[in-house]
């Protein structure tokens, strides 16, 4: 079975953004990979000290296949450089993973399913 990580910002910490309508978005998306026979995983991460403790464990918790990186962490200009420690990060935690992104929640299976 394939796995997929998907690595996005954490809904409940987006200033102004409906968290609970965001993270059933996240559950209806892991359950889509689910339909296509993939074992995925969410690691959500806010900007600060903590994302990389978060990124770590979550890229060195099993081989992925690929990791898919969120928009809200690559298309905010403030968030550039968590995008560049994310990106970072993969390559070093989980180098045999392919790296996707998506343009938003409901398209991770998509991204994914470009590098399986």
């Amino acid at each position: 079975m394939s796995s997929v990580l998907v690595v996005g910002y954490d809904p409940q910490a987006i200033p102004g953004a409906d968290g609970e309508a965001l993270g059933a978005a996240l559950d209806a998306e892991l359950v889509r990979f689910g339909a296509q026979g993939i074992d995925a995983a969410v690691a959500l991460v806010v900007f600060g000290e903590s994302a990389a403790s978060v990124l770590v464990a979550s890229l060195t918790e099993r081989p992925w296949d690929v990791v898919v990186v969120g928009g809200g962490i690559r298309k905010t200009e403030q968030l550039l450089p968590l995008f560049e420690q994310t990106v970072n990060l993969i390559r070093r935690h989980a180098p045999q993973a392919a790296i996707a992104f998506n343009t938003g929640i409901g398209d991770s299976v998509e991204a994914a399913q470009r590098w399986l």
